[in-house]
């Protein structure tokens, strides 16, 4: 199972914003939308960062209130591992694994195209296992 079947599945939109939107809008966007993360981006969905609640949680515990109003380009994560719709499954989760984290973009052509979060590797990856589990049954029911 790759990306791109996930991507076929729950679609390729993603939430986006610039760099030098405030912090306080960002975490509007993920309150209203209830997501964990927002890819930022220039007009040309160039990906420049991302940003997840982690990293507002340790501006916040630095700045304070104050962090409100920083830019989102000090609060984000500035290199941002992606993927593409040729990986699997499993690469996914050790990349996500070794990471520490829980969102993955997916890029094709050096633009954004998607985003994959644990969840829908876990759904997928539940899915896989039952199907296969079916299998063995319905094999050994005929055998």
């Amino acid at each position: 199972m790759t990306v791109k079947a996930i991507l076929e599945s729950k679609g390729h939109d993603v939430f986006t914003l610039g760099p030098n939107e405030k912090l306080s809008e960002a975490i509007r966007i993920l309150t209203e939308h209830r997501i964990g993360a927002l890819v930022i981006t220039n007009g040309d969905r160039k990906i420049v960062g991302i940003l997840s609640e982690r990293d507002i949680v340790r501006v916040l515990a630095r700045e304070g209130a104050a962090a409100l109003d920083i830019a989102v380009r000090s609060a984000m994560t500035p290199k941002v591992k992606i993927c593409n719709e040729g990986h699997t499954v499993n690469e996914v989760m050790e990349i996500m694994t070794k990471g520490r984290f829980r969102h993955l973009p997916v890029e094709k052509d050096g633009l954004l195209d998607g985003i994959v979060s644990i969840g829908d590797v876990v759904k997928r990856r539940i899915e896989d296992v039952e199907r296969e589990a079916e299998e063995i049954r319905a094999y050994i029911a005929t055998a």
